[in-house]
């Protein structure tokens, strides 16, 4: 994991997954966790962040199906040293409207009224990275799970869209992000299209009973599959 608070400080992932194509990963990546339903992209992207957070980095979560609260309460658990206020959660489940408020353990949640609202999102990214700056994390991860839920409000090219333009907010924060997609729920030509909005991919399969994981686009050749 990163340790320096130096933008430039290269990302280890291999404490959660171990390939040597996510050793060094730039700041500013972005990174599609890609699998069918139930193969763990969720638990596997949650898991990246919290290595990081108990080094002190920043955390940054967009929640598309469970409430701001939970993410927070699971999250803290797997990174008991993170300090709260340095994790912020954007909540697409919410009342309509758009507005931020800290929580009583000093992290930071901003509403927005659906996962189809992607400007009210973009503005929530926005004030959480600030929040996070401002509470001494100057780099940091981020998940959005998933775009598959932002799929069903919008079309493929306004979602390829807005991720192209979280990864330029991200290069120029240091923060690495992941992204979460379900490929059993969409066709090639969707998922092809979405790809391109990404540097690199985590592939995740079921073999058997057996979680597999491949690394694809950050180094070199594609990775062999291995379990995880």
């Amino acid at each position: 994991m990163s340790r320096s608070s130096d933008s430039d400080t290269m990302y280890d992932l291999t404490d959660v997954l171990a390939f040597d194509a996510l050793d060094s990963v730039r700041p500013g990546s972005n990174i599609l966790v890609s699998g069918p339903a139930m193969t763990g992209k969720e638990d596997l992207a949650m898991s990246v962040l919290a290595d990081g957070a108990q080094a002190g980095e920043g955390t940054l979560i967009v929640t598309t199906g469970d409430r701001a609260e939970n993410v927070l309460e699971d999250f803290l658990e797997r990174a008991p040293e993170a300090d709260p206020s340095t994790v912020s959660v954007v909540d697409c489940r919410g009342d309509g409207s758009r507005r931020g408020e800290a929580t009583a353990d000093g992290s930071y949640v901003y509403h927005v009224s659906s996962p189809g609202d992607l400007t009210g999102i973009g503005i929530g990214i926005t004030e959480c990275l600030e929040y996070l700056h401002n509470n001494g994390a100057e780099n940091g991860r981020f998940a959005l799970t998933s775009l598959s839920t932002m799929l069903t409000y919008t079309d493929r090219k306004t979602v390829f869209k807005f991720c192209h333009v979280l990864s330029s907010r991200f290069d120029s924060a240091g923060y690495l992000g992941l992204f979460t997609i379900d490929s059993s729920a969409h066709d090639d030509q969707t998922l092809q299209v979405i790809k391109q909005a990404f540097d690199g991919m985590i592939e995740i399969r079921d073999n058997d009973g057996r979680r597999e994981a491949r690394v694809l686009g950050l180094a070199g050749q594609p990775s062999d599959w291995r379990d995880f």
